[in-house]
């Protein structure tokens, strides 16, 4: 049986780097109980795939903006226990694993 997502790890343009996968928007991730540091480091992260896109997206950063999202999806599930953690790259626009 398949599971629903419920959160992604997003670097869309003007986001928050977390997107609600069921609901639609963007949301804060310290309001949905990211530890500190998780929270500034997705900030951070977003803020350089942000860049990424004025960029026109070069291939090698888009690369390692994803795996570090992939990382980043990982330690949101162990932050949010009993939520599905997904990755969307903006950069290649679709899912990853």
């Amino acid at each position: 049986m398949l599971m629903a997502t419920d959160l992604l790890i997003d670097g869309m343009l003007s986001g928050t780097g977390l997107r609600d996968a069921l609901m639609g928007g963007y949301v804060d991730p310290t309001a949905l109980g990211l530890s500190a540091s998780l929270a500034s480091d997705v900030a951070d992260w977003q803020q350089r795939y942000e860049a990424a896109h004025f960029a026109g997206f070069p291939e090698q950063v888009v690369g390692a903006l994803d795996k570090e999202g992939i990382a980043l999806a990982s330690r949101a599930s162990t932050d949010l226990s009993g939520k599905t953690i997904g990755y969307f790259s903006h950069g290649l626009m679709k899912l990853l694993d």
